[in-house]
């Protein structure tokens, strides 16, 4: 009986690290959430520099070389990858962005409370 008993104890920790709320409406309904994406981004001031590194960058410039080049995160060394992260690890306008775009493509400049990212979605799981 232990042996069953451990095993609901480590199930129930696992999904209470993946669950998330569905909203502060009602506290007690939750949801599992197993999505995770893979980014690269490009960190900048100005807008218009953003716009402008996402033409080039369409144009057939290399996005991990114009992160090296360019872009103000400490990422930049390693042409802008910020590895794999979860819901709710970046700032809103970041994760959104990053669900709306298939992996491969490039979006738009999008504006945060750091700047503007021109962010390369990688992967998706």
């Amino acid at each position: 009986m232990r042996h069953i008993n451990s095993k609901v104890r480590f199930l129930d920790e696992a999904i209470r690290c993946t669950a998330r709320p569905v909203s502060p409406r009602w506290p007690g309904l939750w949801y599992i959430s197993s999505m995770e994406w893979r980014a690269s981004h490009i960190l900048v001031k100005s807008q218009d520099l953003a716009r402008r590194l996402q033409q080039e960058i369409k144009q057939g410039a290399r996005f991990e070389e114009m992160a090296r080049r360019h872009s103000t995160c400490p990422s930049k060394s390693s042409g802008g990858d910020l590895g794999w992260f979860g819901e709710g690890k970046m700032v809103k306008a970041f994760e959104d962005a990053v669900r709306r775009h298939g992996v491969g493509s490039v979006t738009d400049p999008v504006a945060t409370q750091f700047g503007y990212h021109i962010i390369k979605v990688t992967g998706k799981k």
